[in-house]
Order: C-alpha cells, then sequence, then structure tokens
C-alpha cells in the first residue's frame, strides 16, 4: 500500500522522517529531509554518490544519530534509541558491503539473528525452524551451503545471506542499501526476484540500488536525494516518462 494511499484511509504510515538534519563531525550531510513509508510499500531511495542516501539510512537505524528532527517507526518517535532497539521495534537493515562474520557458518548467522528478533512480534511468530526454513526457500543456494563459512562465500552468496540474516528477524520494514551492488548479473537478478517475492507477501521495503530500471519494476515511489535534501518524489510511472530526471538527478 503507498503512503499517499494509506494516508486516504487514514493509516498511519510505517515508517515517517520528519525534518531530519544528519552528519558527521562538524559537517552536516542532511538538510531537512522527509520521508514515508507506507504498509506494505515499497521506495528507493535514489541519488548519485555522496548525496546522503547512506547517512539516511544510518540515521533511521540509530547507527548515526539524528541532530535535529525525527523518526519515527510504527506511531512512536526513535530517533534517540540506539540501534539494538531500533532493530527490535522491527527494523531489519542489509548493509552495504554485507558486513558477514567471517567466522561463522551460514547456519550460525541466521540462528544467531534469529534470536534477536522483534520482540514486540515474539507470541505469533513461527519456530525458528520455520523462519530460517523461509530463508532457505528464498535462497537455495544458502541452504546448499548452510555449513559454509562466511569467508567462504562468493559476494553474491554473501549479499544473500546479509538478506537472509534481516529476513530471520521478520522485520515490519527491511532497508537494503546498494542491494546488489557489485554482483554479477545471475546473482543480482536472483535478488531482484527475492525482493519482488517478499512485495508479493506484503513486506515494506526501503532501497537504495543504482540499477534504476529495476527499481522502477519493483517500487511504488522513488524518493531522490540532492545535496542532502529531498529533490524529487513520485511515482514509478513518473520517473519511467520523465527524461529530464534522469538527466538532471541521476547522471545517466
Amino acid at each position: 500500500m503507498s503512503a499517499v494511499v494509506a494516508s486516504a484511509l487514514g493509516i498511519e504510515p510505517l515508517l515517517e522522517v520528519r525534518a531530519l538534519h544528519a552528519g558527521y563531525g562538524a559537517s552536516e550531510v542532511l538538510h531537512g529531509v522527509d520521508l514515508q513509508v507506507g504498509p506494505g510499500e515499497a521506495v528507493a531511495l535514489l541519488g548519485r554518490n555522496g548525496m546522503g542516501k547512506t547517512t539516511l539510512v544510518r540515521a533511521i537505524t540509530g547507527l548515526n544519530p539524528a541532530r535535529s528532527g525525527q523518526v519515527v517507526f510504527r506511531g512512536e518517535r526513535v530517533e534517540a534509541e540506539p540501534p539494538h532497539r531500533i532493530s527490535r521495534r522491527g527494523i531489519g537493515l542489509v548493509p552495504e558491503g554485507r558486513q558477514i562474520f567471517a567466522n561463522l557458518t551460514v547456519l550460525e548467522h541466521l540462528s544467531a539473528f534469529e534470536r534477536a528478533g522483534d520482540a514486540s512480534s515474539s507470541s505469533s511468530r513461527g519456530s525458528a525452524a520455520d523462519r530460517i526454513g523461509h530463508v532457505f526457500e528464498l535462497f537455495p543456494r544458502l541452504y546448499e551451503r548452510r555449513t559454509h563459512l562466511g569467508n567462504q562465500l562468493s559476494g553474491g552468496e554473501q549479499q544473500m545471506l546479509a538478506i537472509g540474516r534481516a529476513l530471520v528477524t521478520e522485520p515490519r520494514l527491511l532497508i537494503l542499501d546498494e542491494a546488489t551492488e557489485g554482483l554479477a548479473p545471475l546473482v543480482r537478478q536472483e535478488i531482484w526476484h527475492c525482493l519482488a517475492a517478499l512485495r508479493v507477501r506484503g513486506q515494506a521495503i526501503l532501497v537504495i540500488d543504482k540499477y534504476v530500471h529495476r527499481l522502477i519494476q519493483l517500487a511504488d515511489r522513488h524518493v531522490i536525494l540532492e545535496k542532502g535534501r529531498v529533490a524529487w518524489t513520485g511515482s514509478s510511472a513518473e520517473l519511467d516518462a520523465d527524461a529530464s530526471i534522469w538527466q538532471g538527478y541521476l547522471g545517466v
């Protein structure tokens, strides 16, 4: 469900970022950013390198606290909370660079993160085996490699594991920073297929990626950042139809 439709129906956004400012040291990167993700909605966060996309993701997840503004998740402000509490509220992050542990097997990764899932939904969650089994259904290659260590996996397998690691927490919102960066075409296709399957299930997604054509197929809406500000927001149809947006903000 798009944020526009949700608003018309009086449904509260799943995630709402309001006038957010954030940065590093003396440098401010985000200058009053607004963003919404509705229940079951997929939103693509676009922009050239250095425009503030990763900083925004880090601010939402508490890894780089906001200087001012608000991050509201499921109706509660979370911008002052530490990352582990935000995660337990139901935000699953697939970080840029994957950050896989070299000395843990695939199954150990999934088991460890499953136990750290969203406490607020614990009463309705299935068994650990079910949640891990769902990941193996999405990525059969991970099942084949379940006893392999993190440093024995290819880059594509590591990305599958990073996604699976987030999914076993049963996130209300899945955030992917550079979802297919550096992956071979066939592996990228598998990742896009996985995200499409999650959309069918009603998973809310906020995704950063450079393959805009694939994002147009996946996302309900797109938000473009330019120098730490929202420069444009609109639907997939609007983005696909207006070449000036691509030329002006995305460098293609």
